[in-house]
């Protein structure tokens, strides 16, 4: 029954939405093909204009000539020539404007006749210029040729303003079709707003009625995610923990396997040492067997050098505990490493907790750890343009927290698995004991530390102590 209901409630919607929808494709549709009858009404009115336009000017150039040709007569004034033959070319100009527009057979018919007219007129006048030339007086015949070149502007004159209003009439009759299209969209407008506040009205109906309902899922929907966000919370810090235990339990299996082999290597070693001091002693003493000794012997100490590193990366060593400032012992790390920055013109980039707390350790223990994983750093960053450090300290859930985060060459899985083993490096001259050594700092410490890291794009260590 819940599901028809909301299933009805749905349906009504979806018709809602169905029926803004097509009321926006008519309105586009309808407004779309009103405003392409407007423009074109617009050009039509502004193709008129331009006519109108060029016909003024030609009247002007025509009346400016006939005015300096009097002048020339009159005053005789033969710089006045100059402005009647200007205004020959600005008459043939607007000839050539109208032209050039697109005309009906009326208005093709009205500028041929124009032409002609101004055609007519100007031969007379160039005539009259002629006759006037040969002895600088005014003839009956020039007269009558005025009389004639009168006659025409008088006839150019009225054909202008029969030509002026047929345009203002066209002018009017798409100025009227023009408003009667804007009167037209003015009413889809309209019809379109009330058919809007009435489908807005609909939707506000069926959303009232579904607001309640989907409250409830909402607040329910926010209950469970809120549930299993801090599902997820517990289960990264379990994972967290879990990686922690493991990255322990691993250290303790190495320290078991260490001490495992120490005693399995020195045994035999020392068998071999005294072994080599009996043949010394029963042996003659020759360069060649001072120097097979001497060679069994280095390589015996170094066996036995190596062991003991092994041992003292695993072994939890006597501590000094005092209480420690996190911001100035990492302070105190840098300087050690800053002749390598330096070197490097890496970027160190801080960002200290001021109210980061207190820890209980040993301070030149600590340094040591966090010394070797600069020096880590600063030889991941070594060839990198733009290399940078960043360090930060600060509280989370009562541990004081430090993070290294260098842009260097970075480690894949298997390498970063692998990461605290001892004699592992990526390194080409790395003995795998620095960072082994540290991690047992730091667990001696009761800390913990771990890293994440990208190929390309650099490692990040995260060292975190319990709070004094």
């Amino acid at each position: 029954m819940g599901n028809k209901l909301f299933d009805k409630r749905a349906n009504k919607t979806r018709i809602g939405f169905l029926a803004a929808f097509i009321l926006l494709l008519v309105s586009f549709i309808l407004t779309y093909i009103s405003t392409q009858k407007v423009i074109e009404q617009a050009s039509w009115i502004d193709h008129n204009n331009k006519i109108t336009h060029q016909l003024d000017i030609g009247l002007k150039s025509i009346l400016k000539g006939e005015s300096s040709f009097r002048q020339y007569i009159i005053g005789r004034d033969a710089m006045a020539l100059i402005d009647y033959e200007e205004s020959v070319k600005s008459t043939d100009s607007a000839f050539h404007h109208l032209k050039s527009l697109s005309l009906d057979r009326l208005q093709k018919r009205n500028v041929d006749s124009f032409q002609a007219l101004c055609e007519i007129k100007y031969v007379s006048i160039q005539k009259i210029i002629s006759l006037y030339s040969i002895d600088s007086t005014i003839t009956k015949e020039i007269i009558q040729k005025s009389n004639s070149e009168r006659l025409a502007t008088t006839r150019i004159e009225s054909l202008i303003s029969k030509i002026q209003s047929s345009e203002e009439n066209t002018w009017n009759k798409k100025a009227d079709e023009v408003t009667n299209y804007v009167d037209a969209i003015k009413i889809l407008d309209i019809v379109s707003l009330v058919l809007a506040v009435m489908l807005t009205l609909y939707s506000l109906m069926m959303y009232n009625k579904e607001n309640k309902e989907k409250k409830e899922k909402e607040q329910m929907a926010k209950n469970l995610r809120e549930q299993l966000e801090k599902r997820v919370a517990q289960l990264a810090e379990l994972n967290k923990e879990l990686i922690d235990l493991r990255s322990l339990e691993k250290y303790a299996v190495t320290g078991r396997i260490a001490r495992t082999i120490a005693h399995e290597v020195r045994n035999p070693l020392t068998n071999i040492n005294l072994s080599v001091e009996q043949l010394k002693s029963e042996m003659p003493v020759t360069e060649n067997t001072v120097m097979l000794f001497n060679m069994v012997n280095r390589n015996s100490e170094r066996i036995n050098n190596l062991v003991s590193d092994l041992l003292n990366s695993t072994r939890i060593n006597d501590l000094k505990i005092l209480k420690i400032d996190i911001n100035k012992m990492v302070d105190e790390s840098l300087e050690l490493a800053s002749d390598r920055i330096d070197l490097l013109h890496i970027k160190i980039t801080k960002d200290y907790d001021n109210d980061i707390c207190g820890i209980l350790g040993d301070t030149d223990k600590i340094k040591i750890a966090l010394l070797n994983i600069l020096v880590n750093a600063i030889e991941a960053i070594d060839g990198q343009k733009n290399g940078e450090l960043k360090i930060k300290t600060h509280n989370e859930n009562g541990r004081c927290v430090i993070t290294i985060n260098d842009n260097g060459k970075g480690m894949d899985k298997s390498q970063l698995d692998r990461l605290f083993e001892p004699y592992f490096s990526t390194k080409e001259k790395g003995n795998g004991l620095g960072l082994a050594n540290t991690q047992n700092i730091i667990l001696g410490h009761n800390g913990t530390i771990r890293a994440e890291s990208q190929v390309n794009i650099g490692t990040t260590f995260i060292i975190s102590f319990q709070s004094n």
